[in-house]
């Protein structure tokens, strides 16, 4: 595991900071003419045509390029064909961004342990640096097992509350 806990709590001023920042800042870039109109009319407009479709696809490049907390920010596409792909090391605050962005998802259906079974089925398809790979796994795994550790203690005091 690339990071433990008791050294993320060390310094919390910065963890604090960093979080507000994740906040406030998430995804702003969908407030920008080059993504806005395009997410809209794509989501919204209720019209899928060559061209919506189209610029919603330049909108959504737009934004993977200007927020790293999406995996496609950190893989570049070499000119060179024998050069293949490179891909980077996510920063530590953006892999737990990004995390935070897939569990959204989970929230909002109110399945919490749907991004395990979202992250299976993506896994494959998504290009990470073997570091990142391993950091993201492991944060997905202590989250997986807190949640049934809270999903047992929750189980077990409902089944003393009907005794």
């Amino acid at each position: 595991m690339f990071w433990k806990l008791p050294d993320l709590l060390k310094d919390v001023k910065k963890w604090t900071v960093l979080l507000n920042n994740i906040e406030f800042d998430h995804d702003n870039s969908k407030l920008n003419p080059d993504e806005y109109e395009a997410y809209d009319d794509y989501f919204y407009g209720g019209n899928r045509s060559h061209k919506v479709v189209e610029e919603f696809n330049k909108a959504w490049l737009h934004h993977i390029h200007h927020n790293p907390h999406h995996w496609q920010y950190w893989v570049i596409i070499n000119d060179d064909p024998g050069e293949g792909m490179t891909l980077l090391d996510i920063p530590f605050e953006y892999i737990i961004e990004m995390i935070c962005d897939w569990w959204s998802f989970s929230w909002q259906k109110g399945n919490l342990f749907e991004i395990f079974d979202w992250y299976d089925k993506h896994r494959e398809y998504m290009k990470l640096s073997p570091k990142t790979r391993n950091t993201v796994e492991s944060i997905l795994k202590a989250i997986k097992e807190k949640l049934l550790e809270e999903t047992s203690a929750d189980k077990e005091k409902s089944e003393d509350n009907n005794v």
